[in-house]
């Protein structure tokens, strides 16, 4: 039998709540949208992969820009069988965030029913990250993480696999002690394709969460799911990626500018075929890090240490 997904599953009634104060006109646009489109290739992912590409607040996410479109053209008089790329283009160019190029899945749907003619989406600019935690609070965060019992054991080992190797949420929230490795010469952890061996405390953090007894019995399920390293509410789920930033962010840890910082410092001394190895990231993103820490994190350290 194959196996809810949860996240997933409450999005067409969270849907049905964005409606109630929409046109039937856009209710009957973007039901199917969602449906026929978007939760089928997500549950498609679900079932081949350990955990979708796309979670439930991109696909949220993707829903609530079609309905702002489709609002968008009301109030221009405009007709979906009408549009031409201006319109795409004066969409675009009235974003404040790059949140409005989420169309493209929108406009990828209609131009496979034809209710659209083909339309480009131009690709998101790319852009240099924008904030990197100060190697002078990362450290001592990290060193907070690895030291103070005060805090959540949770949280330290998520706060300082964050502050050291900055993978993504999405794969910190996947860990399972699957991916701890154990042998004589210490304790690695698998966030790619080569492991990456831990500090004896983080390593020891690792191993206490992997051996803690599920605090929430799993719902009986034919095939019972993994043991998490960072479990849920939900039983027999990882916590969200959105409670993970929020729960390290009450506790001092800012999640993106500390996985900014780490990256980068990685990226400033591994070729890019490594970085992606240790870290899992794609090599082109990898490539892209590597390029940026060698050019301006380089300038920044360099600019530092002038300073001191």
């Amino acid at each position: 039998m194959e196996e809810r997904n949860e996240d997933l599953e409450r999005i067409p009634g969270w849907l049905e709540h964005e409606l109630a104060d929409k046109s039937a006109a856009h209710g009957n646009l973007a039901r199917p949208f969602l449906h026929w489109f978007l939760l089928r290739r997500a549950r498609q992912r679900a079932a081949i992969r350990r955990h979708p590409a796309s979670s439930d607040r991109d696909l949220r996410r993707r829903v609530s820009v079609a309905l702002d479109f489709l609002s968008w053209i009301d109030q221009r008089g405009l007709r979906l069988d009408k549009l031409a790329q201006e319109h795409i283009d004066d969409w675009i160019a009235g974003a404040t965030s790059q949140r409005r190029y989420l169309i493209r899945y929108f406009l990828k749907w209609t131009t496979s029913r034809r209710l659209t003619c083909e339309l480009t989406v131009p690709s998101i600019p790319r852009q240099e990250p924008q904030n990197l935690l100060d190697e002078d609070d990362r450290w001592p965060l990290l060193q907070r993480c690895l030291t103070d019992d005060a805090l959540p054991a949770d949280v330290r080992a998520a706060g300082a696999i964050t502050l050291l190797f900055g993978p993504s949420t999405e794969r910190l929230c996947h860990l399972t002690p699957e991916h701890l490795k154990l042998s004589d010469k210490g304790t690695h952890l698998v966030l790619g394709r080569h492991p990456v061996l831990l500090p004896p405390r983080l390593a020891q953090l690792l191993r206490h969460l992997a051996e803690q007894p599920q605090l929430r019995p799993q719902l009986s399920r034919v095939h019972p799911g993994p043991r998490w390293l960072f479990p849920g509410m939900v039983p027999g789920k990882p916590i969200s990626t959105h409670g993970m930033t929020k729960k390290l962010s009450r506790h001092g840890i800012p999640v993106r500018t500390a996985r900014n910082a780490a990256l980068a410092t990685l990226a400033a001394d591994l070729p890019s075929p490594i970085l992606a190895d240790v870290t899992g990231m794609h090599r082109h993103t990898a490539l892209r890090w590597v390029a940026y820490a060698r050019r301006d994190w380089a300038e920044y350290l360099a600019a530092r240490r002038g300073r001191g």
